[in-house]
């Protein structure tokens, strides 16, 4: 399985990025040389923000079809999103704004688990229903999601992993799903 991970964030310790690093140690633990990861780092993907203007006088960037292209080549796909004032963040905003003028249908069919984290006790429980609610009409075919609350109270970013057994059997049968594809 060629899976697509990343975090839905441009912060470099973002605990978003923390979630989805684990999730996906628990999928390399279960698949093995199965498993093929492709995480991106969003910073990697910065461009002009989004406006007809520039995309009638200079066409779509790079960054963008590049984005495409790696969802094209996943068979799956793991995001953790970070929420920003109850929405997505900008750097991911953008850069599926931008992609979406390549084919609405961003994720183009794939399978994928959504994740969300922040340090209250909703974590990033609204970024997270917009998303699977919208998914549907971009392409997306939500197999699992899970919101994980107070990160700092049930993460141990020391050890790298979830401490209350509870959110960790979640997040274990959320990525169960994608293993169910192999």
């Amino acid at each position: 399985m060629k899976l697509l991970t990343f975090a839905a964030s441009n912060s470099k310790n973002s605990i978003n990025g923390k979630l989805v690093t684990y999730a996906t140690e628990i999928l390399t633990e279960k698949l093995g040389d199965e498993l093929s990861v492709n995480h991106i780092d969003l910073n990697d993907y910065e461009m002009p923000i989004y406006s007809i203007d520039r995309q009638t006088g200079s066409g779509v960037p790079q960054q963008a079809q590049d984005f495409y292209a790696a969802i094209g080549d996943a068979d799956a796909v793991l995001i953790s999103f970070a929420e920003h004032n109850g929405f997505y963040t900008a750097a991911y905003k953008n850069l599926f704004d931008w992609t979406s003028r390549i084919d609405m249908a961003v994720y183009q069919g794939k399978p994928t688990v959504m994740l969300a984290t922040s340090p209250g006790g909703r974590g990033g429980g609204n970024v997270l229903n917009t998303a699977v609610g919208s998914a549907p009409f971009f392409g997306n075919e939500v197999l699992a999601s899970l919101s994980v609350p107070n990160f700092g109270d049930n993460f141990d970013t020391e050890a790298g992993k979830l401490t209350n057994p509870e959110l960790d059997a979640e997040l274990r049968a959320a990525v169960q799903t994608l293993i169910d594809l192999t």
